[in-house]
């Protein structure tokens, strides 16, 4: 489950909907969504001429026979268009390389820590801190996504990245040392997955193409669980656990130099960079966010589904060896969810409109943890890997949310935004795994994992019915003055 975007025009033309023309004085149930700022118009894009009730309305590729389709009739579309655009053939390759420094180095180090001190647990710890201190450095300095730049806080991050990389190759660091040091890089990686999130937004628009984009990213994360460890394992066949971390540094600057020679400088989202301190507009926002009733529906589904689905994933070890399987078929377990989740989302992004992504949204969520009920009969590997597989292609319903998360959200907001997204996201999943653990304590394995798709569907269903009540032109005249007036008090 996710784990942390034609050539930009020159025109200064946002794509608008329905509900941007609805944010008038007229209309103050809309009114905390500002109209976002100048960004390029995608070639061959424009609005849906039916939107959904409710729900703000989605670009869509417009046919041959339309006017503006006469000039260019062979304008690619999908996945096509949106590698059609420069800036983001740089911003997928450095999200490659960056992604196989990140699995690389997970797995160096856990090896390095274990050969020093020869301590499963402190081993163990080397992932676990991978994971935790994204809700810190979310939190704390999600400000970092709106106050500067978007090129220059990206270039930073893989730059200091690489420099905490590179002190772990120090044969003098101690183990303190580096666990340290891996902290601080996952405390980054939320600060960097959100400004390229939004940043995504500038260089394709708020339409179809950055649906697209988000979409080619997450499968690039899922495939890199499957590609990374593998290379990982190559890599340290050859290379000691050092050699390998090596590797990892060239692959954190190449991710810089694309960065910066591959994309436009923008200015700041917030126009106030030198005001007020860091921490302090990191948490305002956080507070203003979360504070908001439509934002935070959202957010909770892309949280809550992903923190029940890892019970398999956390517990498959236990489950291979509960029904006897080979340790061969641990692998085919742990794999089986990412290939569903890739196989569906490419599916939907390519086969399905912007119209389509959009209605299945809230039908999927609602029935995506439903395949892990099947583990209550205990199922054997051929069930359990199908069962997997359904449950990675629900994910799919994050497509179609991806457009409406970034409608819902004032432009001046988006990074820091994008920032909590993805720590929360990373954080909920740790947290997931860990309860899921627990659990196994006092239950058998397959009734956790049982119980976690029953128990998360009825979460998720309540998610949905509030995802419906916060539409837009459903919420009351009341609600809507509130989230006015907290947007305004904001500023």
């Amino acid at each position: 489950m996710p784990n942390d975007r034609p050539a930009p025009a020159d025109t200064s033309c946002t794509p608008t909907s329905r509900a941007d023309t609805a944010r008038t004085p007229a209309a103050p149930a809309d009114t905390l969504r500002t109209p976002t700022s100048p960004v390029d118009r995608a070639p061959g894009v424009v609005p849906d001429p039916d939107p959904l009730p409710g729900v703000a309305a989605v670009p869509a590729a417009i046919t041959p026979s339309a006017p503006a389709a006469s000039s260019a009739p062979t304008a690619p579309r999908g996945y096509r268009a949106v590698f059609a655009v420069a800036e983001f053939r740089a911003v997928f390759a450095a999200h490659l390389f960056s992604l196989l420094g990140v699995v690389v180095s997970e797995l160096a180090l856990t090896v390095l820590v274990y050969d020093l001190t020869g301590s499963p647990l402190l081993s163990a710890l080397t992932f676990a801190l991978g994971l935790l201190p994204y809700l810190i450095g979310g939190t704390l300095f999600a400000g970092v996504a709106d106050r500067y730049p978007a090129r220059r806080v990206l270039v930073v991050c893989d730059l200091l990245c690489a420099a905490c990389v590179a002190v772990m190759l120090v044969p003098a660091t101690p183990v303190a040392g580096l666990l340290a040091l891996r902290c601080l890089v996952a405390a980054i990686a939320p600060v960097f997955t959100g400004t390229r999130m939004a940043a995504l937004t500038d260089i394709l628009g708020e339409g179809d193409l950055f649906v697209l984009g988000r979409s080619l990213l997450r499968i690039v994360s899922q495939s890199a669980m499957l590609i990374g460890f593998g290379a990982g394992g190559v890599l340290l066949a050859v290379l000691s656990p050092r050699g390998a971390i090596a590797v990892t540094v060239a692959t954190f600057l190449a991710s810089a130099a694309l960065l910066r020679f591959g994309t436009r400088d923008r200015p700041a989202r917030s126009g106030d960079g030198g005001g007020g301190t860091l921490l302090k507009e990191s948490l305002s926002g956080a507070r203003l966010i979360l504070g908001d009733r439509r934002v935070r529906a959202l957010m909770l589904l892309f949280w809550v589904p992903p923190m029940f689905v890892v019970a398999p994933e956390a517990l498959a070890a236990p489950y291979a060896d509960a029904i006897g399987l080979p340790s061969a078929a641990l692998g085919l377990l742990l794999c089986s969810m990412a290939v569903g989740h890739i196989g569906a989302e490419l599916f939907v992004g390519s086969a399905l409109s912007p119209r389509n992504r959009s209605r299945i949204v809230l039908p999927v969520a609602a029935v995506g943890l439903l395949p892990l009920v099947v583990y209550a009969v205990r199922p054997g590997l051929p069930l359990a890997v199908a069962a997997l597989a359904l449950a990675g292609a629900g994910a799919a319903y994050v497509i179609g949310l991806d457009q409406w998360f970034v409608d819902a959200v004032p432009q001046e907001l988006r990074g820091r935004a994008m920032t909590l997204l993805t720590a929360g996201l990373m954080t909920v999943q740790g947290l997931g795994m860990a309860l899921a653990g627990l659990a196994a304590e006092f239950f058998p394995v397959h009734q956790v994992v049982a119980g976690s798709g029953i128990l998360g569907t009825v979460c998720t269903l309540l998610l949905v019915a509030e995802v419906r009540r916060t539409a837009p032109g459903r919420m009351s005249d009341t609600e809507g003055r509130d989230r006015a007036d907290r947007h305004v008090t904001s500023g």
